[in-house]
């Protein structure tokens, strides 16, 4: 009996609990009254389907919701048995394998586990076949140019140096007409080629900076010889080491008078970094980027460490490679600069990066010429991909798009559960436990930035400002201008939004004042990082804002000699004044800041022309205007800032 006044009420049947008294529900148990052996066959059936029931597959994770579907109970129960063993849960809280077959065990049912293998999918190349046979490895192993990466203490001449070294090996034909600033570069000497990878040198750019190690052979440690040995000298050389490259130092700025590039030699000797000529294996080489002094001796240094590293790569099996600076471009699309370190990338590739996969469609190199293939070494600007993947992805070449995709969205699909799980796993005890703590406050950050590794740098800088007090959180980043959602989501979090080196579209703009977000813009990281560090202990000095004056639209441009582009032009709101600061915008991105030099109305100067009107502006010392570009007027005025 089972309690319900039932006689013959439960058999067991592989384990599984069957209910025999139901005759009016179950027709095939209704045949054995007339004939006893015809059950066999539908008892026989029953057990099959229930083997076949009993197994659940899943991947590395699984809801309680999606779990209770398929083991054909309500998901309450199966929360209740969840509770029970002391997790609170809700129908979308992800489990991970152990647990779903701890609880499946408990009704009779088998969990295997089916993860998606990506590494399968990305490895499979001809690379298994190539390892296979060691003389044919040895046949297939092709020299490839060295990967460089200048670093160093801001204003010691990085940039001058890499500008330096290009103008000079770069033939005449294509001197100054490098337009693409891909973020990496190739030159040659001696008919050798050597990758620089364009990383800034800001201090704030440490993310970046460890990422360009991790793709480099060799680092070019740039030091002032007037300057010695600063705070991002030091980082940089930790940064080398962690990550085993070797360091070829360059003494910049030799044709100084100050200049002392033995203080420079015995500074860095407490680093451990002797130069040969003290006894030592350090490579060190005096240069001037000013003069170009010294120049081919470095790249032949660079050349000699490169011999020594015997660098060498697999030209021909499917492409791997590094992202090291992507963005979205307004015609192209999603834009990303590849740095192939495995195999040949092809036009026409199947693609994946992160959580985008694609079609290489065009691929130019750092001259801006199109380019049907890229080798081990070979930076290229690859477009094609549906998003933009963040810097310092590993970029793959797969069999086909399919794939290509299923890896993509296969990793979608982690990364969902993995947010899924970081929100549902704060527990009340731990809430009540930071309430306990006493003074506990968030600031809350949505970061929008016009390239990918300016957002990592300014997010690694603002995280590490976090106090026992006030625990900071950037809570979206994104590539582009500020836009209405990203106000609609600050106004939802009570966060500000920090734009570098954007502008907010006029409808976010107004949409902020409207909703009291408050909006901070800049265009240097310093700056940022300061400013929030200052509201956070209430230090926030007074400073100069910039009073917006008015917007004008480009609606047509003319160039007239001995003055250069003029740009004729519609006042959208506000009103231009003739020699207010101004603001060139593209696609929310500033392209150029600087004074208005003229202000015309047909041809009579004016000094102020107000919304509706028309005028021609002529912008100082730049003529690259655009038709559908956006001219800013602005004031500075003091003002006390507050977060």
């Amino acid at each position: 009996e089972d309690g319900r006044g039932g006689k013959h009420t439960k058999v067991s049947r592989r384990g599984k609990a069957v209910d025999l008294f139901e005759p009016e529900h179950s027709p095939r148990m209704r045949k054995p009254k007339k004939k006893g052996q015809k059950a066999q066959p539908a008892k026989q059936e029953a057990v099959i389907t229930k083997a076949i029931k009993r197994l659940i597959r899943i991947s590395d994770t699984i809801t309680v919701g999606e779990l209770a579907k398929r083991m054909g109970i309500k998901a309450n129960e199966l929360i209740a048995e969840l509770m029970r063993q002391g997790s609170m849960v809700t129908i979308n809280h992800p489990l991970d394998f152990d647990t779903a077959s701890i609880l499946a065990s408990e009704y009779n049912y088998e969990v295997e586990n089916v993860a998606f293998d990506e590494d399968t999918i990305l490895e499979a190349t001809d690379e298994k076949l190539v390892a296979s046979e060691e003389e044919e490895v040895e046949g297939n192993l092709e020299e490839r140019p060295p990967v460089v990466t200048i670093m160093g203490h801001v204003d010691h001449g990085k940039t001058s140096l890499l500008d330096a070294i290009r103008e000079a090996r770069v033939t005449e034909g294509e001197a100054g007409g490098i337009t693409q600033h891909i973020g990496a570069y190739d030159v040659e000497l001696h008919g050798k080629k050597i990758t620089f990878l364009d990383t800034p040198g800001h201090e704030a750019f440490t993310a970046m900076r460890a990422r360009g190690a991790q793709v480099t052979d060799i680092v070019i440690l740039v030091v002032a010889a007037d300057d010695g040995v600063m705070p991002q000298t030091k980082e940089a050389i930790n940064h080398s080491k962690a990550a085993g490259v070797p360091m070829i130092v360059a003494v910049n700025k030799i044709d100084k008078p100050e200049a002392n590039p033995d203080r420079v030699k015995q500074e860095l000797t407490e680093f451990e970094m002797v130069p040969e000529e003290w006894g030592g294996d350090t490579i060190f080489c005096e240069v001037s980027a000013k003069a170009h002094t010294n120049l081919d001796q470095l790249l032949e240094m660079v050349l000699l460490q490169a011999e020594v590293l015997e660098l060498k790569a697999v030209a021909d099996k499917r492409a791997k490679g590094t992202i090291v600076e992507s963005r979205l471009d307004k015609g192209r699309g999603p834009v990303a600069t590849v740095l192939v370190q495995e195999g040949t990338l092809k036009v026409g590739d199947a693609v994946v990066s992160g959580l985008h996969s694609g079609r290489v469609r065009s691929m130019i190199d750092d001259r801006g010429n199109p380019v049907e293939e890229a080798g081990p070494s070979f930076p290229v600007e690859v477009t094609g991909l549906a998003g933009v993947p963040n810097a310092g992805e590993m970029l793959h070449a797969v069999e086909n798009e399919k794939q290509a995709k299923e890896v993509a969205q296969h990793r979608q699909h982690k990364q969902r559960e993995a947010e899924l799980a970081k929100s549902s796993k704060v527990s009340l005890d731990q809430l009540f436990a930071k309430i306990q703590e006493g003074e506990f406050q968030e600031l809350k950050v949505i970061v929008k930035a016009d390239v990918q590794g300016s957002i990592e740098a300014i997010r690694d800088s603002l995280e590490k400002l976090s106090t026992d007090q006030v625990r900071l959180s950037v809570i979206h980043t994104a590539v582009g201008g500020i836009n209405e959602s990203d106000v609609t989501l600050a106004a939802a979090s009570d966060a500000f939004i920090l734009g570098f080196n954007v502008r907010p579209e006029a409808k976010a703009s107004t949409m902020a004042d409207s909703e009291g977000v408050d909006l901070r813009l800049y265009s240097v990281i310093y700056d940022a990082v300061n400013d929030v560090r200052d509201a956070m202990s209430g230090l926030l000095a007074p400073t100069f804002r910039e009073q917006h004056l008015g917007r004008a639209e480009v609606r047509e441009t003319f160039s007239v000699s001995r003055v250069g582009t003029i740009a004729g032009c519609y006042v959208l709101d506000g009103k231009m004044v003739r020699n207010a600061e101004i603001r060139l915008v593209r696609d929310n991105v500033v392209i150029y800041e600087g004074k208005l030099n003229s202000l015309k109305r047909f041809k009579d100067d004016a000094k102020e022309v107000a919304t509706g009107y028309e005028c021609g502006m002529g912008l100082e010392n730049y003529n690259d205007i655009k038709i559908g570009d956006i001219i800013e007027a602005y004031t500075m005025e003091e003002v006390q800032q507050s977060l």
